[in-house]
C-alpha cells in the first residue's frame, strides 16, 4: 500500500508492521525511523545488511521466530534492500509474524522492481518514497532554525546554506549542528562566517559535471567549477569524461535516426542508462546535432592536447572550455 510520509501518524502499527522505504532520502528517512520508530524500541532495535542474511538466511529466520529473540516487540530495520530480497520478504509475510516491526530501506527502485511491487500492492504493508528535498523545504526548516535561535539571517545566507546540503536533511542538519554551536552567545552571524563553517555535502562529480555541461546548464556548470579544486589529474579525468559521454551522444543519435524515438533510443544503449539520468540525456540530445557533437569530438581530442603540453594552464585551458561548450547556442 503507498502513503505518504505524512501520512504514518494515521498508521497502527499493530495492522501493518512491514515498511519499504526507497529513494535516495537518507536524511528524511533517518529522521521517520529516529521519531517514529526508533524512540520506542530503544534497546530492540536491530540492524542488518541485505546481504549478510542472503549470505545465511537460515540463521537469520532462526533469529527472529526463536522465543527468546521476540519476547517482547522488535524493531528490524534491513538496510540496502534490493530485490533480491523479495523472496525472503514474501517467506517471512506468510508467517504471519505479529510481534515483529520491519524496515526495508532501499535507495532508487524503478516502477517495475519486484520488491516496490510486492509493497505496493499489498494492502497489509507500507510502501513510502523518499524523494530528494526541494530548496523550498530546506529553505523553511533554515528559516524556522534561525527563528528560534533568535539570530537575523538573509536569504542570501539561507540559500547558501540551503544549496550546499545537496537536497538531503541530514546533511542541513549537521550543518545547522555547527551553526548552533557557534552562535552561542552570539546575537548574529556573517556570510563570511558561514562560509567558513559549512561545507559541501560532497564533491560534485566529474559525471555531474560533464553531464550539465553537455545539457548546457549553465549556471549548475559554473557551480560547480566554483565548488571544485581541480588539478592536472583531475583535468584529464574531466575531460576524457567528456569524449566517453560525448562518444554514447553520438551512438544516440545514430539510434534516433534508426527509431524516431528518443525513449527508444536511450533504451537501445549499452551499458544501459540508469532512469535517473535518463531526463538529463534527454536534455542533451535537445540541445546538440548530430554534426556538432562529431566537432566536439574532434575539439575534445584537441582540447586533451593542450591541457598535457600546457600543465601550469591545465585548469583553465579545461574550464574555458567546459564554460564554452555550456554557453554556446543550442544545436
Amino acid at each position: 500500500m503507498i502513503i505518504k510520509s505524512f501520512e504514518l501518524n494515521k498508521i497502527d502499527l499493530k495492522k501493518n508492521n512491514f515498511f519499504l522505504f526507497y529513494g535516495e532520502n537518507e536524511g528524511f528517512k533517518n529522521q521517520i525511523i529516529e521519531n517514529t520508530f526508533k524512540k520506542n524500541y530503544q534497546k530492540k532495535t536491530f540492524f542488518y545488511e541485505e546481504s549478510e542474511i542472503l549470505d545465511n538466511k537460515n540463521n537469520f529466520f532462526d533469529q527472529i521466530l526463536s522465543r527468546s529473540f521476540f519476547e517482547n516487540e522488535k524493531l528490524i530495520i534491513i538496510n540496502r534492500s534490493t530485490d533480491k530480497i523479495t523472496s525472503v520478504i514474501e517467506e517471512i509475510l506468510e508467517k504471519n509474524i505479529d510481534d515483529l516491526i520491519l524496515i526495508l530501506n532501499s535507495g532508487s527502485l524503478e516502477k517495475k522492481s519486484k520488491l516496490r511491487l510486492l509493497f505496493e500492492k499489498n494492502k497489509k504493508i507500507i510502501c513510502i518514497a523518499f524523494y530528494e528535498d526541494n530548496n523550498q523545504t530546506l529553505s523553511s526548516m533554515t528559516s524556522q532554525f534561525f527563528r528560534n535561535a533568535k539570530i537575523p539571517i538573509s536569504q542570501q545566507s539561507i540559500n547558501l546554506i540551503v544549496n550546499r546540503c545537496r537536497g538531503d536533511r541530514q546533511n542541513l542538519k549537521n550543518e545547522l549542528n555547527k551553526i548552533e554551536n557557534f552562535i552561542k552567545n552570539k546575537k548574529q552571524i556573517k556570510v563570511s562566517e558561514i562560509l567558513q563553517l559549512t561545507n559541501l555535502a560532497e564533491n560534485y562529480s566529474v559525471t555531474e559535471l560533464v553531464d550539465n555541461c553537455l545539457a548546457k546548464n549553465k549556471n549548475k556548470t559554473l557551480n560547480i567549477l566554483n565548488e571544485n579544486n581541480y588539478n592536472l589529474e583531475d583535468c584529464i579525468i574531466v575531460i576524457r569524461t567528456m569524449l566517453a559521454k560525448s562518444k554514447r551522444l553520438l551512438k544516440l543519435f545514430q539510434e534516433l535516426k534508426k527509431s524516431n524515438n528518443v525513449d527508444s533510443a536511450i533504451s537501445s544503449i549499452k551499458p544501459p542508462i540508469f532512469w535517473k539520468d535518463k531526463q538529463i540525456i534527454k536534455d542533451q540530445i535537445n540541445n546538440w546535432s548530430y554534426r556538432n557533437i562529431e566537432l566536439l569530438i574532434f575539439r575534445i581530442n584537441e582540447i586533451e592536447l593542450l591541457i598535457k603540453k600546457n600543465s601550469s594552464i591545465s585548469l583553465k585551458v579545461l574550464s574555458d572550455f567546459i564554460i564554452e561548450q555550456a554557453s554556446i547556442a543550442s544545436n
